[in-house]
């Protein structure tokens, strides 16, 4: 008799246990990202002090931790590190990080870790280990690392559910600026960002060669056929590491 009083009374708490709403898993707030990015980006150049001891700015890196990302889609992963990956990197400049010099990159991109998901990892880990093995070689038109060189801040979170569209913009945008890509069909030369060097082997499992798989990206018409033909000479330009905005 003990025993079921005891279950009887503890009927109550159990009831209110099994209907109580689950807690609302941490995902990462867009909108305020959305925001940040508006307020702060003008033509890929970033005005970091406006994110400095900036409570939104500091509610993303809370958020990108508590983050699980077990049940996302690929999609929805991709989405996630890249955004993760661009505001990270924007912390690190904020922590007085930077990627200028042998050692600033090292300290930026391999010593300095974050929480993502729950696990500890640094930058190099994140594009590397997370976001290279869903082999999509676009990453590298929308990941920025803080410096000139890189592809531009865009103003828009990327979203899963516009992630191609979104991706297809980046990369036509890096592709066609000559800041970043050369191209003179009459000297026969294509003068290519770093990036198309570094990861090489991307390019290559998508498309057969980096030419190749820049050939549909290409806006110049003669261009594109050249590089389809794979008869341009390629060279890579110098990286610049400068940061690509004020702190």
């Amino acid at each position: 008799y003990y025993l079921i009083d005891v279950m009887f009374r503890s009927l109550p708490l159990l009831l209110l246990l099994l209907l109580a709403p689950l807690p609302a898993q941490a995902k990462l707030d867009l909108s305020t990202w959305n925001k940040l990015l508006n307020a702060a980006v003008n033509k890929g150049q970033v005005d970091y002090a406006q994110w400095r001891d900036n409570r939104d700015f500091d509610a993303l890196i809370s958020q990108i931790a508590a983050t699980d990302t077990g049940s996302m889609n690929r999609q929805k992963k991709l989405a996630f590190y890249i955004n993760t990956y661009n505001i990270l990197a924007d912390r690190g400049i904020l922590d007085g990080r930077s990627p200028d010099g042998v050692v600033g990159r090292y300290l930026y991109f391999k010593r300095d870790t974050y929480t993502v998901a729950g696990s500890q990892i640094s930058l190099h880990q994140l594009e590397h280990e997370w976001l290279r093995p869903l082999q999509e070689p676009r990453i590298h038109f929308a990941i920025v690392c803080a410096s000139q060189s890189c592809p531009i801040l865009q103003n828009e979170a990327y979203t899963a559910d516009r992630l191609d569209e979104q991706l297809d913009a980046a990369a036509r945008v890096f592709i066609n600026d000559p800041t970043r890509n050369r191209f003179d069909p009459d000297a026969n030369r294509a003068e290519l960002s770093s990036i198309f060097k570094w990861f090489k082997e991307d390019f290559e499992q998508a498309a057969g060669s980096v030419q190749a798989y820049l050939a549909p990206l290409v806006a110049n018409k003669e261009v594109a056929q050249r590089l389809a033909s794979g008869d341009l000479t390629v060279r890579y330009l110098s990286y610049d590491w400068n940061l690509n905005g004020t702190l």
